[in-house]
């Protein structure tokens, strides 16, 4: 290698928050590696940063087991055609960014041939499938942890692991957002708001749109004067609940469609109803009170269940050890479940305002310059003979 060749990073991201993850670790690696070039799946955010996207990331956006064979052929044919590129111009180090059932297997191959294999999140082992950590081991040179509980588990079992933080937590701001919020969408401030987060899957709109109408029509007939919020994330999933509004005849209900701008409509709402993922962390982070839903195909349920899982899989559950807000999974997540559980909240301002200190907390815990840690666990990951051609620290 010489000093005119650039680092070369593949990486590949399965959904719009490993997107998110991955577009602010490509601009904090390139304090280090300037000259760095990535590629490999990714979405919008990293493709603004320079990333050469082969495939992109919707491909591999599926949950659920049945979803998953159902689009196992185009699956299939983007891993071959990763490994086929990536072992014969071998990158200098691969980053898998979260979805682990496609990262692993890619990551083992390429750790195999030398390459390090870094995994940036953490597979949920706490909550399911903990048999998985032999798998992770086998497959990854380090583990990138965004939660600090995580780092444990990998020390015990000889893995290394570096506990980063979550990224959300140093974007989002730790006031609260709430009037600026409103005047910004034009909410009144005396306005008795909800805000509607049922995915940014097509999969997840297919399975809750319907029953987030239905829930916000219960929440009316009690409470007249609620307005809603209805973030969406594309044009596909925007026009898949366009269509259960029209299904369940509720066009008359007074909720917005927003195009985006969903942490605009969390923080302007005084409840949320939002889908496990993500987003209960982003709900969490602007310091809202929430009520977690979800639903999958039967089936995916099932088999989840036969491999056991916490009694929580809310992630502001998860992080405080314990319920802190209400979850209602598959055949308890009712529209009459789910209103009644909103209205609850919205009615009892003691345990909101507990609610929002222990999320004040959480987000002080996990706010930890998270790209920047990430990009320097990397950058020490790299064979020491890049690290020297680019003049960078020896590994600690």
């Amino acid at each position: 290698m010489t000093a005119a060749t650039p680092v070369r990073i593949a990486m590949v991201a399965g959904e719009a928050s490993g997107d998110l993850l991955a577009g602010q670790l490509i601009q904090a690696l390139r304090v280090s590696l300037p000259g760095a070039e990535f590629f490999g799946v990714g979405g919008p955010k990293m493709v603004g940063q320079g990333f050469q996207a082969w495939h992109p990331l919707e491909k591999l956006a599926v949950r659920g087991y049945v979803e998953v064979l159902r689009h196992y052929r185009e699956i299939a044919a983007i891993r071959r055609d990763l490994k086929r590129r990536l072992l014969a111009d071998p990158p200098d180090v691969f980053i898998g960014i979260d979805a682990p059932d496609f990262n692993l297997a890619l990551e083992k191959l390429l750790k195999r041939r030398g390459i390090p294999s870094i995994h940036y999140v953490s597979p949920s082992i706490w909550a399911w499938r903990g048999e998985r950590i032999h798998k992770i081991g086998a497959a990854v040179s380090r583990v990138l942890a965004l939660f600090p509980f995580e780092t444990a588990l990998y020390q015990q079992h000889g893995i290394p692991v570096s506990y980063v933080g979550h990224p959300l937590a140093d974007m989002l701001p730790l006031e609260d957002g709430r009037d600026e919020a409103r005047t910004l969408l034009g909410l009144s401030p005396q306005a008795a708001v909800f805000a509607l987060m049922p995915g940014s899957r097509q999969s997840e709109l297919q399975y809750m749109a319907a029953t987030f109408i239905d829930t916000a029509r219960r929440i009316q007939q009690q409470l007249p004067e609620a307005l809603f919020l209805a973030p969406l994330a594309s044009r596909a999933t925007r026009v898949l609940f366009e269509a259960a509004l029209h299904r369940c005849q509720a066009t008359q209900l007074p909720i917005r469609l927003l195009f985006g701008h969903s942490h605009q409509a969390m923080m302007a709402a005084d409840v949320v109803l939002v889908a496990s993922g993500t987003a209960t962390l982003e709900a969490a982070l602007l310091k809202r009170p929430m009520v977690i839903a979800y639903k999958m195909a039967p089936l995916s349920y099932r088999l989840m269940r036969r491999m056991g899982y916490l009694p929580y899989v809310g992630l502001p559950n998860v992080l405080a050890g314990r319920f802190v807000v209400p979850e209602f999974i598959q055949d308890e997540a009712t529209p009459e479940n789910l209103a009644q559980a909103l209205l609850n909240l919205y009615a009892d301002g003691a345990v909101c305002e507990r609610i929002k200190a222990m999320f004040s907390d959480m987000h002080r815990q996990l706010r930890q310059n998270a790209a920047e840690k990430a990009a320097a666990a990397i950058v020490a990951c790299l064979p020491a003979a890049i690290r020297k051609d680019a003049a960078l620290p020896a590994a600690a």
